[in-house]
């Protein structure tokens, strides 16, 4: 089927940029455009695509985007547009999703247990004001809790050490030391946080060769919604994905970024 043929028979109405960007699928690709320009409408006829008129298997599609909402309106985008069935065999995921998937395929592969995912905000709370009582001999407020918790996930997603750790500061603690205390109880207890799911992965992907390859094979197109939004350490997780195929499809537009307190870096 012809890119034409394809864009008629699902009532599809793109200008020549969008159409080019639809049309190549080998290589790196990079799709900058303004808000209500259709990104999410490129990306997914883009998806269609590859599938309906190309014949590749859905299965080694990955497509990755900011937050779990977003991702199940991507998918019923999809499924409103091309059928539920092609749509049950994509994967629409969260970054934070795939680093949930490398860390267990590597649970499968060596036989060794992950530590254990503290998903109870209130843990992580409790955890930080205990710390933060123990370096300071005071209580910390809520809010200060809630910077502390902003400042790791700035640290882990921008993946700072040292010198770079020492410029990171909330008021009232001396933070390098505190994030190197909470980083070395959650080891102690054999417990990640959210952020920890990233840095596992990395390094999995790094030091683990039969994972990373799993995961070459497995998806051998990547595409990357909101793109803008990503961290450091996320780019870095999605180029070592990207790494063999060398097909990555990422959408955003540097003046949407907005979360760059959380550590995005467009």
């Amino acid at each position: 089927m012809t890119l034409t043929q394809f864009l008629n028979t699902y009532h599809l109405s793109l200008n020549q940029q969008q159409q080019l960007a639809v049309q190549t699928l080998d290589g790196p690709v990079l799709l900058l455009a303004v808000p209500g320009s259709g990104k999410t409408t490129v990306l997914v006829s883009r998806i269609g695509y590859m599938v309906l008129a190309c014949g590749i298997a859905p299965e080694s599609i990955l497509t990755m985007t900011y937050t779990v909402s977003a991702a199940q309106d991507m998918r019923g985008r999809f499924a409103a547009l091309f059928g539920a069935e092609y749509a049950k065999r994509l994967e629409f995921r969260t970054i934070n999703g795939v680093c949930s998937r490398i860390i267990s395929c590597y649970e499968r592969m060596t036989g060794r247990k992950a530590y254990a995912l503290m998903e109870d905000a209130r843990e992580q709370s409790a955890l930080i004001g205990s710390l933060y009582h123990q370096l300071t001999q005071e209580y910390a407020t809520e809010s200060t809790i809630k910077s502390i918790q902003t400042a790791i996930t700035y640290a882990k997603n921008q993946m700072l050490k040292d010198d770079a750790l020492e410029q990171v500061e909330v008021d009232g603690v001396e933070f390098p030391a505190l994030y190197r205390a909470y980083n070395q109880t959650l080891q102690q207890q054999q417990k990640m946080d959210y952020d920890d799911q990233m840095v596992y992965a990395r390094k999995i992907l790094r030091l683990c060769p039969p994972v990373l390859r799993y995961f070459q094979q497995r998806y051998r197109y990547l595409c990357v919604d909101e793109a803008q939004d990503t961290s450091k350490i996320q780019h870095a997780i999605i180029s070592l994905l990207a790494q063999s195929s060398g097909n990555l499809f990422m959408v955003g537009d540097e003046d949407q970024s907005i979360y760059g307190f959380r550590a995005a870096y467009p």
